[in-house]
């Protein structure tokens, strides 16, 4: 059965107040897009709706693209957040077979928990954010897992995820875009990442990978 979820692509107002406290505060972002899902989706009300989401800035404008697998509603942001456009995924989960050619974008948080020596044996250790090559070699694993073996891969540092307020946790959440060309070796494996996200720090814009077809010529 072929999975079905949407992407919204908004393209953010930059004079919107709700759009600037947003860009600032990666908590509140988060708590808006939410805002896009029905309500009574129980007390994991993000995983339930598969939302992923993930910012992408230019030159010339700031848009924000949200996935889930339940229904986007559009008419339920502030007024004067954005314009936005819908579209189903299901050609795209109906498309993906061993060698195809694909274009990928996503941005992630590489990191690993510290390992404690044996006399902490039960605790855990502190999650460490990687970087440069470490965080490289973390994505082409993790791609790897996810049924993509990478033709290609750029990194880009972006700004963190900064929570805020004044029950917010206190960690920043270093975040890298990655943007290459890939081949599918697993459409089933890909299909389970595309859907539940890669990586930590989902609920601050990280995890959501998107595809696109390969160029030719």
């Amino acid at each position: 059965m072929t999975p079905a979820a949407t992407l919204a692509r908004i393209r953010l107002n930059p004079h919107s107040r709700n759009v600037q406290r947003d860009l600032r505060d990666a908590t509140q972002m988060h708590k808006t897009l939410m805002r896009l899902l029905p309500d009574g989706l129980g007390t994991s009300p993000r995983h339930a709706g598969g939302l992923l989401f993930r910012l992408d800035q230019s030159d010339h404008a700031t848009t924000v693209l949200v996935q889930a697998t339940h229904p986007i509603d559009p008419s339920r942001l502030p007024t004067d957040y954005g314009t936005t456009e819908l579209k189903d995924l299901t050609p795209m989960f109906t498309a993906l077979r061993p060698g195809l050619g694909v274009r990928y974008r996503i941005t992630v948080n590489p990191s690993k928990t510290e390992r404690l020596p044996l006399e902490q044996k039960g605790r855990r250790g502190k999650i460490i954010a990687l970087t440069g090559a470490d965080a490289d070699h973390w994505w082409q694993q993790r791609a790897a897992t996810a049924g993509l073996h990478l033709n290609t891969l750029a990194p880009t540092t972006v700004d963190p995820a900064r929570p805020r307020g004044k029950d917010a946790s206190p960690m920043r959440h270093h975040l890298t875009r990655y943007d290459g060309t890939a081949t599918v070796t697993d459409p089933d494996a890909l299909t389970h990442a595309l859907l539940a996200g890669i990586g930590r720090a989902k609920p601050y814009g990280a995890g959501l990978l998107t595809l696109a077809p390969a160029t030719t010529g």
